[in-house]
């Protein structure tokens, strides 16, 4: 079993920057695949960022490529997303997720923390 806990979320100006932090329970989190979704009001949870078990690779969503960054300490059993140059279209609950296998597919991950929510607005 793996227990995953959202951080980090809050209310910033177009522009700004945030950092989520998710910390794992358990002693098998440097064996997953870590993931971060997000679901916006009225749409589906969609993937944002994926890195590998030991952080060498990183995948990205188009929307956020270049603004968004990924990464990892299996020291601390956690996984943070780094979010700068953020936009009203970013504002969503994040969730992070623990999947074997690297996929962008949301039915794929086999757990997920309950999510933090992020405001991006004036």
């Amino acid at each position: 079993q793996v227990q995953l806990v959202e951080s980090g979320g809050g209310l910033v100006q177009p522009g700004g920057s945030l950092r989520l932090s998710c910390a794992a329970s358990g002693r098998t989190f440097s064996t997953y695949v870590m993931e971060w979704f997000r679901q916006a009001p009225g749409k589906e949870r969609e993937f944002v960022a994926a890195i590998s078990r030991g952080g060498g690779t990183r995948w990205y969503a188009d929307s956020v490529k270049g603004r968004f960054t990924i990464s990892r300490d299996n020291a601390k059993n956690t996984v943070y997303l780094q979010m700068n140059s953020l936009k009203p279209e970013d504002t969503a609950i994040y969730y992070c997720a623990a999947t074997p296998t690297y996929t962008r597919a949301k039915d794929g991950m086999d757990y997920w923390g309950k999510g933090t929510l992020v405001t991006v607005s004036s």
